[in-house]
């Protein structure tokens, strides 16, 4: 699927003017985002990640700098030629009485629909494949207030999808969720991506499963700007391991995965590979012991075909059968 440039920043500076002053949130932000891809904005709470969503959304004007969407600079275009490029899901939860699903989700018909709003046959078409693509059929008919946090954001896409733009700006759209709900919203947001060749652009503080989902990530900081690339890059070169080196958090470039940081009292060798090995090794973190495979000690474990074998000095090799079993023989009690 060919990927196009939709977004392109150049030299984009974002904040709030006031009569007073200039308030300068980030600036010199340079970068592109591309159709067919899911790309997620990382950053500490009050970082500007907010704020530069308002901004690609139109909503907040720029202090300094050009947006391009599809090649014309923002400024270019009215507010209604906005309306049928950009679409936007906010954070903010609503309190909608009276409505089913289906009509909440023929809104986003409104750029097309004139005045009075009213849905022809074609603009039914288009609701009822955005219902299909999100999968939510079993939900249009039920109102809106029924529904769950979840089947919420699910409908907000639809409804994004029913305006039928080539961009979708998300901000925190998992926020209120539980965490089953929080992936599959993320994995929706991927399937979307690649089915309807759309840029969905998100930030969002679900940092693992951003990782895991995202096909690139901005990581916005206060100190070294925005540091974009796909989360594998961005992880070989140590640049989410300096993003999150603050005490008590560590990115482990091993699993690609975020663990809390233990004062290690003790270290074994720990060979092997797969699913086992990472748990061995996460349990003995916990219990403060560093396991590592270049780690030159006289007890060391061994994971083999799924199986662990326990090597303790001055004894015989020992097959282990649980994990609790190996901290049992490893921890004193």
């Amino acid at each position: 699927m060919k990927r196009d440039k939709t977004i392109d920043i150049k030299d984009l500076s974002i904040g709030y003017k006031t009569k007073k002053n200039i308030r300068i949130v980030a600036e010199h932000i340079n970068s592109s985002i591309f159709s067919g891809e899911l790309t997620c904005l990382l950053g500490a709470n009050g970082i500007g990640k907010s704020t530069l969503m308002r901004t690609l959304s139109a909503f907040q004007p720029k202090l300094a700098g050009n947006i391009y969407i599809q090649n014309k600079e923002i400024n270019q275009y009215t507010e209604k030629e906005l309306a049928t490029l950009v679409s936007v899901v906010l954070t903010e939860k609503f309190d909608i009485k009276n409505m089913t699903v289906r009509e909440l989700i023929g809104l986003g018909r409104s750029p097309y629909t004139g005045f009075w709003g009213r849905l022809n046959q074609e603009d039914e078409e288009v609701v009822t494949n955005a219902i299909s693509l999100v999968k939510i059929e079993n939900l249009a008919l039920r109102m809106v207030h029924t529904l769950s946090d979840g089947e919420r954001q699910k409908v907000m896409i639809a409804k994004a999808l029913a305006q039928e733009t080539p961009i979708i700006l998300l901000d925190e759209p998992t926020a209120f969720l539980d965490f089953p709900s929080k992936v599959e919203i993320m994995q929706l947001l991927h399937r979307l991506s690649r089915k309807t060749n759309k840029t969905i652009f998100l930030s969002t503080h679900d940092l693992e499963l951003a990782l895991q989902i995202a096909d690139k990530i901005w990581l916005m900081d206060k100190q070294s700007g925005i540091h974009i690339g796909t989360p594998e890059d961005l992880s070989l070169d140590g640049s989410l391991s300096n993003f999150f080196a603050r005490k008590g958090i560590i990115f482990d470039q091993d699993t690609g995965l975020f663990r809390v940081e233990n004062d290690c009292t003790s270290q074994i060798r720990l060979s092997g590979h797969g699913q086992k090995y990472a748990m061995v090794r996460k349990a003995l973190l916990r219990n403060n012991i560093m396991a590592e495979r270049n780690i030159d000690s006289e007890s060391y474990i061994e994971i083999t075909n799924n199986k662990i074998c326990l090597s303790l000095k001055g004894e015989d090799p020992k097959a282990i059968q649980t994990i609790e079993e190996l901290l049992e023989k490893l921890i004193p009690q």
